[in-house]
């Protein structure tokens, strides 16, 4: 199952993409005869689990041949990110084997390097990332993203993913300069709307086995990353086991799990060429669409 959030008269709302177009699921639920139980918010989605989804499905279809208007193209929507609202963002450094070696890296990791990124940073598909006035580098990186679907302590590897509830585009966008100013990344990965994530957020039955999936970045139609999440030195489930043994993860919380190579910093010093304001940037990774955004520098429109 594919869900979104989109913008209704100033408010997040879900959404749920289906052949005939995206559901408006709080306005289907409330005209659609005798609905049932229905998750409307994007907490009760993940509440509910698989019997939300199941519910979706039956409502999507009631709605088409009852309330056919509450079906809207794509292409006219307001895109908010695919998780709204959560606890913590936590992203893995260094993940792709490749990725280490153009950075330079004298070893691999031999635990998964993690840092934290704050919500003010989420963004949706299409919005503008907008490039602050303390930076002039600025990077892409585009990156497969967990989220956890139940609370989780303390999992052991083999029962992570159940603990998951799908997956998304996600572009950890960073700030070279800020980030290597100290031995602190924060500064870097945290300035406002560097972590863009969607459209989609795909339920985990749709997407298999999540380190067997293509991943790509663009820059105005241009191909930057080319890699697969098979690349990864930890494996997701790897990952949420790790993550949760050193603390509690909620639902709705996103784990980012690195990026591959051929991000501007990985480049030789003389042909980097950071982001700069009207630039496209596309994260695209197999089974779960085509995440964009536009630069733009701060205080310009």
């Amino acid at each position: 199952m594919k869900t979104l959030m989109f913008r209704r008269e100033g408010q997040l709302v879900l959404g749920l993409l289906t052949t005939g177009g995206v559901l408006d699921v709080a306005r289907a639920a409330a005209e659609v005869p005798d609905p049932g139980p229905v998750p409307v918010t994007f907490a009760q989605l993940l509440a509910t689990g698989e019997a939300g989804r199941e519910a979706l499905a039956c409502l999507a279809d009631r709605a088409a041949v009852v309330c056919p208007a509450l079906f809207f193209p794509e292409e006219g929507l307001a895109f908010g990110p695919c998780v709204p609202d959560c606890q913590k963002i936590i992203s893995v450094g260094l993940n792709y084997r490749q990725h280490a070696q153009e950075t330079k890296a004298k070893e691999l990791p031999r635990e998964p390097i993690l840092f934290g990124k704050f919500a003010h940073t989420l963004a949706g598909h299409r919005e503008e990332i907008v490039i602050p006035e303390p930076t002039s580098r600025v990077d892409y990186e585009a990156e497969l993203a967990i989220v956890i679907g139940r609370q989780a302590k303390n999992i052991p590897r083999e029962q992570a993913l159940a603990y998951v509830y799908g997956y998304c585009n996600a572009n950890d966008v960073s700030a070279r300069d800020l980030q290597l100013k100290t031995t602190q990344w924060m500064l870097g990965k945290n300035c406002d709307g560097f972590c863009p994530v969607g459209p989609y957020l795909v339920s985990k039955d749709e997407v298999g086995d999540p380190n067997q999936l293509t991943i790509r970045c663009f820059v105005n139609g241009e191909v930057r990353q080319d890699s697969h999440t098979s690349d990864m030195i930890f494996s997701c489930a790897e990952i949420v086991s790790y993550t949760s043994a050193h603390m509690t993860l909620y639902p709705g919380d996103i784990i980012i799990t690195g990026t591959p190579a051929g991000v501007i910093l990985g480049q030789p010093k003389g042909q980097r060429v950071w982001l700069q304001a009207g630039d496209e940037v596309t994260v695209e990774i197999e089974k779960l669409g085509r995440l964009t955004n536009t630069m733009r520098q701060a205080g310009r429109r």
